[in-house]
């Protein structure tokens, strides 16, 4: 039985001293009725922040990170590397966001190769795939998802896979409020999973977990989370909103 698992990226919001007081009063509300595993990925000025506070009140909430470099050291000023976020005890680490993909170019091969880098690290990867509106419009839509399947988990072995999570995200309903409905949502989650049994095995299929990610909402995750192949949620917008994120925990 896959563990049903919530994740919230912040993307770029909430200083660190915002950050405190979110993971403050989340700990206060905070309730998992669903036993879920839960993570929250801050911007990297606050991933430290969260991370003290989430340890000395021994909350039950995993750290996550938005991004990293594929590298382990060397001169790429601005990135950070997988070493130093395992430092940190960081768990979770994002890759491949449709946003990382549109706006700064990152391609299969490169998710690819932070996949691996994540693993060499001892980080659990959240990998992103997902269609634009125009490859869903075309009719297209799981040729695409099961091609970025592929080429961003080529060369990764059985004994790495069982820890990565895939989220898909359907671009076009990323912050435009638009969700996919949970049947084409789990359509795709499903042709997904198959398509890691070819790669790996049935039985690794059945221990990854698939998140949806698009424009996730209180009213809307009771529906997705009832889909046979949904394990959980990428939450974005909603999970900047101490009682909309329990909520979805909860739902």
């Amino acid at each position: 039985m896959r563990r049903p698992f919530i994740a919230g990226n912040w993307k770029m919001n909430m200083t660190h001293l915002q950050a405190i007081s979110f993971i403050q009063d989340l700990e206060y509300k905070y309730s998992n009725k669903n036993n879920c595993e839960v993570a929250v990925c801050p911007p990297a000025t606050s991933l430290k922040s969260v991370k003290t506070i989430i340890d000395s009140d021994n909350i039950d909430i995993k750290l996550g990170a938005q991004n990293m470099y594929y590298e382990s050291s060397g001169a790429f000023t601005g990135e950070i590397s997988p070493e130093m976020l395992k430092a940190l005890g960081v768990e979770y680490v994002i890759v491949g966001h449709s946003e990382r993909r549109q706006y700064f170019g990152e391609t299969n091969n490169i998710v690819n190769k932070k996949v691996k880098a994540a693993f060499n690290a001892g980080l659990k990867p959240i990998m992103c795939v997902g269609e634009s509106l125009k490859v869903r419009e075309s009719g297209k839509a799981e040729e695409f998802v099961l091609s970025q399947i592929e080429e961003c988990l080529n060369g990764i072995n059985e004994e790495s896979i069982i820890d990565l999570t895939v989220a898909y995200e359907p671009i076009w309903a990323i912050g435009t409020g638009k969700t996919a409905t949970s049947k084409d949502a789990n359509d795709v989650c499903l042709v997904v999973r198959r398509k890691i049994g070819e790669i790996f095995s049935k039985k690794i299929s059945e221990i990854i977990r698939i998140q949806y990610g698009g424009s996730i909402k209180p009213s809307s995750i009771s529906d997705l989370m009832n889909m046979s192949d949904i394990d959980g949620a990428l939450v974005g917008g909603a999970s900047l909103e101490v009682d909309d994120f329990i909520a979805i925990i909860n739902y």
